[in-house]
This record gives C-alpha cells, structure tokens and sequence, in this order.
C-alpha cells in the first residue's frame, strides 16, 4: 500500500504523464526483484564478508533500470536498515550495536545506486556465480 501511494504521490508531484507513469512503475518493479535477487544471492551464498558487496549489486543493478528502480532500491534499502535499527534496539537496548554496520550498509547501498562498480566490495573467493 505504501509502494503505490508513494508512486502516486510522486506522480503527482512530478507531473508525470500517465506513459511515464507506468515506464516508472514497471522499473519499480524491475528494481523490487533486482534488490530480491541480491538478496536471496546473499543468503544462498553465505559468504564471510558479503554483506556490503550484495547491497551495493542490488542497488546497483536497480538503478540501471531507471528513475523507478533508483526509487524501489532507495525505499527498500531504507527500509531494511530501518527495521534491522528497530531489531537491534530490541535485541541489545540502546547500545548502539550495529549503528556502524547499517552506516557502512547505506554507504554501499549509496555506492551502487549512484553507478559505481559494486565489485568494489566484493570479498576474496567469493565464487563467480555471484
């Protein structure tokens, strides 16, 4: 429900014409399982070191797709490291635990949306496939 009011909302914001507003939808979505396959890549993967390299492919190949890609990648980055804030505060208090990594985690999310090469963090030995 948020995805479609926040597209709305752009739309009218923007003034998008309505062929513009389904190209943006459309890569939206492209973008939503671009950052689903980095995702389920990092989990079948299991590598030491990963993280940062799979945010930055995800975003990454996300915002090749276009305006709406960029804004998925954003919103759904965003939004993981948001929740991870809230879990980590349940978990530990207010410690501040893992306020460091979700930093690092937005700076490789920023790295790939912006075009950079996400091979910039890719660990040793992590197999080609990925």
């Amino acid at each position: 429900m948020k995805l479609l009011v926040g597209v709305l909302l752009c739309s009218l914001v923007l003034g998008v014409s309505s062929q513009r507003w389904w190209t943006f939808l459309k890569e939206a979505g492209q973008g939503t399982r671009d950052m689903w396959r980095a995702y389920s890549d990092m989990r079948e993967a299991n590598y030491k070191n990963s993280d940062k390299y799979f945010h930055a492919r995800g975003n990454y190949d996300a915002a090749r797709r276009g305006p709406g890609g960029a804004w998925a990648a954003k919103v759904i980055s965003d939004a993981r490291e948001n929740s991870q804030r809230i879990t980590d505060r349940l978990k530990f208090g207010d410690s501040g635990h893992g306020a460091e990594d979700s930093k690092a985690d937005q700076a490789a999310n920023e790295w790939g949306r912006s075009g950079k090469d996400p091979n910039h963090f890719r660990p040793a030995g992590l197999p080609s496939k990925y």
